[in-house]
């Protein structure tokens, strides 16, 4: 069937989302068309178009905001000490519902893969390593993927710091809590082993 125009431009519109199919696409234009009101598809609009007008990158650890600088980095009852390094922005999130990290995060938007053609200077490093000339800052806390290009990662920034006073750490990888030692695949075995500690 063909839908008319502006609904069609909807639906794949709505198919540029991550996990939503033609036929996900298909049920959510249609909603939007049968059970939303006018209001609500202009507040809608407009949200969309104002994320793109006032989101952007903190100056300091690249997390988004709409200041020039993040809540996190502005909370002083931080601990400046640590600076966590993540991939993404929503992995700060992650980490942030956990209640249990206090201290400031480094956002790299991205990871090295040489395969790809992501070298050091296509992601956030610079300004980390900028950062790090702050005596505050005592450990980084490497808490890039378990997966070819985030290790690639960790091991570069290592390589760039190893000569400094600061103290790095990865967070560890292994298994999860009630997971079965029989369907671990061998990372997971051997990062469970390698951070192994005192029991």
């Amino acid at each position: 069937m063909k839908y008319p125009k502006y609904l069609q431009v909807l639906i794949e519109q709505f198919q540029m989302f991550p996990g939503v199919g033609k036929k996900s696409a298909e049920r959510f234009a249609l909603y939007t068309l049968n059970h939303t009101k006018p209001s609500q598809t202009e507040a809608f609009a407009e949200a969309l178009v104002k994320l793109h007008e006032t989101i952007k990158p903190c100056q300091s650890c690249g997390f988004f905001t709409d200041q020039d600088v993040c809540e996190i980095c502005k909370d002083s009852t931080r601990d400046k000490t640590q600076i966590l390094v993540v991939e993404e922005a929503k992995d700060v999130i992650v980490f942030e519902n956990t209640h249990v990290y206090h201290g400031l995060y480094h956002v790299l938007n991205g990871a090295i893969s040489p395969s790809e053609g992501i070298g050091p200077e296509s992601i956030n490093l610079k300004s980390l390593f900028e950062r790090l000339k702050n005596e505050d800052h005592l450990e980084l806390i490497i808490a890039t993927n378990l997966s070819e290009a985030g290790e690639t990662t960790a091991l570069y920034i290592k390589s760039i710091l190893e000569k400094t006073n600061i103290k790095i750490t990865r967070i560890g990888y292994g298994l999860p809590a009630g997971g079965n030692i029989a369907y671990a695949d061998e990372i997971t075995l051997n990062k469970a082993l390698e951070g192994r500690k005192d029991y």
